[in-house]
């Protein structure tokens, strides 16, 4: 699920001190998150100008693709910073929800001219640039001295209530609009025989992940619900750490 990327419980919750205390790293990830948060703003800039100056939002995808694909690949290096324990987190959990982003950006939206035109493109970038906005401003200041604004820490563990909606309903149109051309096409399928004596179906595999929403949907959002209640909900502990 794509826009399982950006629960408030983040796995790649930067450390304000690297490993030995290395001012190169910390130097480093302040430079890559100020770089993905700008880049995440020019984003979003150019996707309000977009479908302000053409009064629609269907095409907004042609505007936004040459930063989107920099800025949302450029992620995989999120895997590379937990593998070597640059940040805390989890580098498998990492690993999927960076992936899950970059294949329907890449494996589907990219890949599939049908799913480049229509309202659902519109629908996960707004949720994806405000997620990413706030998430990369996060981390920037969790690697300063001092503490995270709480405004921040407010927009990081609220706004999912409606980006996070807004997010899945943009992706799960996104693959409908694609298993049509995927279908007659059959792209990126390899049929029996062949020399790996393997059989795979791309259009059967769009539709197993969209029925997976299904059950990790309400998890993931409730989950978030309780990250939320811990954080701003009040209370000795509400809130996070930021190293």
């Amino acid at each position: 699920m794509a826009t399982s990327t950006t629960p408030p419980s983040s796995s790649q919750r930067p450390k304000r001190e690297e490993k030995g205390g290395s001012a190169l790293i910390t130097t480093y990830l302040i430079a890559y998150n100020v770089s993905q948060m700008l880049g995440w703003l020019a984003l979003l800039v150019i996707i309000i100008n977009d479908i302000v100056a053409k009064k629609s939002a269907d095409r907004v995808y042609f505007a936004a693709a040459p930063i989107l694909k920099i800025c949302q690949t450029a992620a995989v290096l999120e895997i590379f910073h937990s593998m070597t324990g640059m940040v805390r987190s989890n580098w498998v959990l990492t690993a999927f929800q960076v992936y899950s982003r970059i294949f329907l950006l890449w494996g589907v939206v990219w890949s599939v001219p049908a799913a480049q035109v229509g309202i659902h493109v519109a629908l996960f970038l707004f949720a994806w640039t405000i997620t990413e906005i706030i998430r990369y401003s996060f981390y920037f200041f969790s690697l300063l001295p001092g503490s995270v604004p709480y405004g921040l820490i407010w927009c990081r563990y609220t706004f999912f209530i409606i980006l996070y909606p807004i997010g899945v309903t943009g992706e799960m149109l996104a693959f409908y609009a694609a298993l049509p051309t995927v279908k007659k096409s059959g792209m990126y399928s390899l049929d029996l025989p062949n020399q790996y004596n393997v059989s795979f179906n791309y259009y059967y595999f769009l539709i197993a992940i969209m029925v997976s929403y299904i059950p990790i949907f309400p998890q993931l959002y409730l989950h978030m619900f309780s990250q939320r209640r811990k954080v701003v909900g009040g209370g000795e502990g509400s809130r996070p750490k930021t190293d």
